[in-house]
């Protein structure tokens, strides 16, 4: 009859650094597919059934894994500084409503962008005319129409 690799037992295994987790990573799941089939009765084998739903569980948990990564690399991506969100500006026209004293839009002016800011969590786009316009009051983005 064979034995259990010593190396299975639990107070053989080697504790994570200090950060404990309640999830089997892909790795360890293989490690238990393997003792399970290294260690499994002679005269009742695991059943081929039992042993492709153990497969498709695997690559399943390898997919989500993958996925995962994917996915983490985009937010990552997609995380960028609003000041480069926004350099794409500089150089077009925009539109912004002029608010009088009271804070009433009272009409709409326009100005090519000259730089992008950013400060106290607030982005301002600075025009060339000498104003300095939220990024969320911006109503158009347009090229730069040139006068001759």
């Amino acid at each position: 009859m064979t034995r259990i690799d010593s190396s299975f037992y639990l107070q053989n295994q080697q504790q994570m650094g200090g950060t404990e987790s309640n999830t089997l990573g892909k790795d360890a799941f293989l490690k238990i597919l393997m003792a399970q089939i290294q260690n499994q009765s002679p005269l009742d084998p695991m059943k081929d059934k039992e042993f492709i739903a153990q497969m498709t569980q695997f690559s399943s948990l390898e997919q989500m894994t993958n996925m995962s990564q994917a996915m983490q690399g985009f937010m990552t991506s997609q995380s960028l500084p609003p000041v480069v969100k926004y350099s794409g500006m500089i150089g077009k026209e925009v539109t912004y409503p002029v608010h009088d004293g009271t804070g009433a839009a009272t009409e709409l002016a326009t100005g090519v962008v000259k730089a992008v800011s950013q400060k106290e969590g607030e982005t301002k786009l600075e025009l060339q005319n000498g104003e300095s316009v939220y990024v969320y009051d911006i109503t158009k983005v347009s090229e730069t129409t040139t006068e001759e």
